[in-house]
């Protein structure tokens, strides 16, 4: 009984198997024949097969002349073999990675035998239509016909969404064997149709922190009949499996030296560490983050303001917009760029208030609060001015102190400071999109070189795609998952203590931020 590779990639889930036929000097049965060759191939001790391909193995096997594709998975330690495919014949196996997001999914369909990425969709999470912050959800799955619509409403656009992937590629959905999904707790839970109730209340308790593998039929995906779905373990309430998918693809877990990597979305989750210890936290300061809490604020997508700047010799402003249409709104991204540009330009105070002789011609007033025009009717997309309030401001200026007092008070646990950092690894869209220099300006992060940052763009998604392609992917998932200590925040005492003098731009120390001393003293 022997293997040949083909053009299949290493370690991953598609083997292809020559089998010896049985012959009066060798008659093994035909399952324990292929269960010996998998065995040998894989290097373990034991593979499950389930009834309905046992049934269709004896005339299977010999109409391919013993030459087969075999796909397989694995949850822990407990391997099945999941389908067989005629070896002569062109392999659609396929897989469907997923970035499940509470705004948005990204999807991506892979060949699990070349590891070809065959095409990517991304669309707005359809549970938005109930409530498009994660709250609002749990409140609502609190009876099981609302969970169960509430997972429908996912899984129904799911199954759009592959369907019309695969056409695309040629490909038919029941070609899908392996799904491979990472995002937030409570995502994870809504998808998998479970109780997320606990997981707000304390001693906040999610249903499981490892769901594991399970059949793709038991969800509702319409998929192959014995299609796969894993999905990320999570440590605890609000450290997800897409951070798992972030730390995977980051390689903090292997690295010799210790970095951090943060992913704002929800919350700011963060992870320090090394190849010999993690240690991870997460806390509320993702919402004016993500452009979620201004009037203009938007999700990071086409028309948003990603990036101001303010020429201090001319008081000129330029805007810059995704995908370079009208100003719709401002995405996170772009509130960050704004409010350092409007300190260095004196436009804000260190309290983060509006200083508005300045430029008074920027500035109106509404129901008894300074506004500011961002952009004016000319630029906006709406035929009139887009503003942002000082309630705005104060919002993100929360939020910005939360981020610094998160990464100052987990660094500050294990005895370090952000100078022992070799590397800072911003994960998401909104790494994707964040000026570095801008996020230190405001003191959201510290003040280190810029070449320390590393944005890893959609590290759930990739994370996703490589448990598709690799056992040892899947295996270093499972490790991650074991060796991170997670830091409660909500009973850390120093952490209020530091969040009070954060609440300043840049901070009330300035001497941690000596780069933006230098540009600014008001």
């Amino acid at each position: 009984m022997s293997q040949h590779s083909s053009n299949s990639i290493q370690n991953g889930w598609v083997r292809t198997l020559q089998l010896n036929p049985p012959s009066l000097d060798d008659n093994t049965a035909d399952i324990d024949r292929l269960i010996a060759a998998l065995k040998k191939t894989l290097q373990i001790n034991h593979i499950r097969v389930n009834l309905a391909l046992m049934k269709d193995l004896p005339g299977f096997i010999r109409r391919t002349d013993y030459h087969l594709h075999c796909v397989v998975f694995k949850d822990g330690p407990h391997w099945q073999l999941v389908n067989i495919l005629p070896g002569h014949q062109p392999c659609h196996a396929t897989g469907v990675a997923i970035d499940l997001g509470t705004s948005r999914v990204a999807l991506r369909l892979v060949d699990l035998l070349t590891g070809t990425r065959l095409g990517e969709r991304v669309f707005d999470n359809p549970q938005m239509s109930i409530g498009s912050d994660i709250l609002t959800r749990i409140h609502y799955a609190s009876n099981q016909n609302d969970r169960d619509y509430l997972q429908q409403l996912i899984i129904d656009e799911l199954n759009i969404q592959i369907e019309a992937m695969c056409r695309r590629t040629k490909r038919k959905s029941t070609d899908v064997y392996l799904v491979t999904l990472a995002g937030n707790t409570t995502m994870a839970h809504l998808f998998l149709g479970m109780d997320p109730y606990f997981i707000i209340r304390e001693p906040y308790i999610p249903v499981t922190n490892r769901p594991g593998v399970q059949p793709a039929v038991n969800v509702g995906l319409a998929l192959h009949a014995n299609a796969q779905v894993m999905v990320f373990p999570n440590i605890g309430s609000y450290f997800g499996g897409d951070l798992m998918s972030g730390i995977l693809v980051s390689g903090l877990n292997d690295s010799f030296e210790t970095g951090i990597l943060v992913d704002v979305g929800t919350n700011a989750e963060v992870v320090l560490g090394n190849r010999e210890w993690l240690i991870a936290c997460a806390g509320a300061a993702g919402p004016a983050l993500e452009g979620s809490v201004s009037d203009m604020g938007m999700m990071a997508g086409p028309g948003a303001i990603d990036h101001v700047h303010i020429d201090h010799d001319t008081g000129q402003w330029h805007l810059r917009t995704i995908a370079d249409q009208p100003a719709r709104g401002i995405c996170g991204s772009g509130m960050i760029d704004l409010a350092a540009q409007l300190y260095l330009a004196g436009l804000l105070d260190l309290r983060g208030k509006f200083v508005t002789k300045e430029d008074p011609d920027r500035f109106e007033t509404s129901e008894g609060m300074n506004h500011l025009i961002v952009a004016t009717a000319e630029e906006s997309a709406t035929g009139r001015p887009l503003t942002i309030s000082q309630a705005d401001i104060d919002s993100l200026i929360r939020s910005k102190a939360a981020m610094y007092t998160i990464l100052e008070t987990i660094t500050n646990h294990v005895g370090l400071g952000f100078d022992d950092l070799s590397i800072f690894h911003v994960a998401g869209t909104f790494g994707a999109f964040i000026d570095p220099k801008a996020a230190v300006t405001i003191g959201m992060i510290p003040d280190l070189p810029l070449t320390t940052y590393n944005s890893l763009g959609n590290s759930s998604l990739e994370g996703a795609t490589r448990a598709l392609l690799s056992v040892n992917a899947v295996d270093t998932i499972d490790r991650i998952q074991q060796r991170i200590t997670y830091l409660e925040l909500n009973v850390n005492q120093a952490f209020m203590s530091r969040f009070s003098a954060a609440k300043f731009i840049p901070h009330t120390d300035k001497t941690k931020f000596p780069s933006v001393s230098a540009k600014n003293n008001n």
